[in-house]
């Protein structure tokens, strides 16, 4: 057997993130299929904990690693519950993400061709995040697999894997989102323990920041190998400066609070504004909404619109999930509700409506763009990555 079919086989016989390790049905933000985090660590459904406390709920046996709990001592896993979210509203994305449906790949309007597709289900396991790295053009993309890193070269081949999932200092628990500086450091926000993890180009751990975090999400690098990121707990932007090659962490400032669950971010390379979305809190019978707000580089307001706003403008209510700059610095977005990418235009000119892509895609939920121009989208529907050129 080849080793690409062997580690296409590892990768599919893991258990999903987002499925119950005891009764393996997945899981759901509420009732009996809630996660649950118990004091040991390990996750499990709400409906397990109740069966294995019993009718008189005094105390359980972890089913994995034999601790005694009370129930009482379990708590809502929330980077579960927060990725959820992000797969489908109130869940409805949750069986495409699990790999029981997708949609096929077809041409893109607006001068864009589908030109090379990568992973799926057995490959990529529940992707989150994807990157470009400036210089070589390879693709780091984050997921649930037994190593969190996948790194693609130009042409489709997987490189290289690392990012071991445990719990070393190194080690990545739930990666939610990933970036490429010029220079080729791997740049990674983990939910698993509210920190950012840089490697190397080879993959070995170099920097981990772990104070001050509640639950960082997005990040992007800038043309100076910083990285902007968003904290969606604490609703706030940070720029983190480092030397990478010394694992030496140089600032982590604070550039923008009272944001509202900001994820996905974006930074222009040439002007250095910053775009992100912001994940507003449902009201009443509404599934929630996002934001989209574009910051000059001095960090200053320029340009925002809501999803009740763009459904204004535009012919459809747009949800959005990603967000990237293209070369000439226009405001692309991932849009899961018509399964569909989006050019919003320049800050002066936002928002604008452009389809750029408006079949194929099954739930995508990351975006970027390689150095020769070429668009790249994550779709967690099939596990895949989708490169469109012109």
């Amino acid at each position: 057997r080849s080793p690409q079919a062997g580690m296409a086989a590892e990768d599919e016989a893991e258990l999903s993130l987002l499925e119950c390790r005891v009764c393996f049905e997945p899981y759901g933000p509420d009732g009996q299929r809630r996660p649950l985090n118990l004091p040991c660590g390990h996750v499990l459904c709400r409906g397990c904990v109740g069966a294995l406390a019993g009718a008189e709920r005094q105390r359980m046996e972890c089913p994995f690693c034999r601790r005694l709990c009370g129930p009482a001592e379990t708590s809502d896993c929330r980077p579960l519950l927060q990725l959820l979210e992000l797969l489908g509203p109130a869940g409805a994305g949750l069986a495409s993400a699990l790999g029981r449906s997708g949609g096929g790949a077809a041409a893109a309007p607006a001068g864009l061709g589908l030109r090379l597709c990568l992973g799926g289900w057995g490959s990529l396991v529940n992707p989150t995040g994807v990157a470009a790295c400036p210089g070589s053009g390879r693709l780091a993309v984050a997921h649930d697999g037994k190593k969190r890193i996948h790194v693609f070269g130009p042409s489709g081949v997987c490189l290289r894997r690392f990012g071991q999932r445990g719990d070393a200092g190194n080690d990545i628990k739930y990666a939610l989102d990933v970036t490429v500086t010029s220079d080729g450091h791997v740049v990674v926000t983990d939910g698993g323990d509210c920190s950012v993890k840089a490697f190397d180009s080879e993959g070995r751990g170099v920097l981990a920041v772990r104070e001050g975090f509640c639950l960082p999400w997005g990040l992007d690098a800038t043309a100076e190998s910083e990285v902007i990121l968003s904290d969606s707990e604490a609703g706030a932007l940070y720029r983190l400066a480092a030397d990478f090659g010394r694992g030496e962490l140089k600032k982590c400032q604070m550039i923008r609070s009272r944001l509202v669950s900001p994820r996905a971010v974006a930074v222009c390379q040439t002007s250095g504004a910053v775009v992100v979305i912001e994940h507003l809190k449902a009201r009443g019978p509404s599934k929630g909404s996002t934001r989209v707000k574009i910051f000059s580089a001095e960090m200053d307001l320029i340009g925002q619109m809501d999803s009740f706003g763009l459904n204004l403008v535009f012919p459809s209510r747009i949800q959005a999930t990603a967000v990237a700059f293209d070369r000439e610095g226009r405001v692309i977005v991932t849009d899961v509700c018509s399964q569909a990418v989006i050019c919003l235009g320049k800050p002066e000119e936002f928002p604008i409506f452009n389809p750029l892509i408006s079949h194929g895609l099954s739930y995508p939920v990351g975006l970027t763009y390689t150095a020769n121009n070429s668009l790249v989208v994550l779709d967690s529907g099939d596990h895949s990555i989708k490169i469109y050129s012109s």
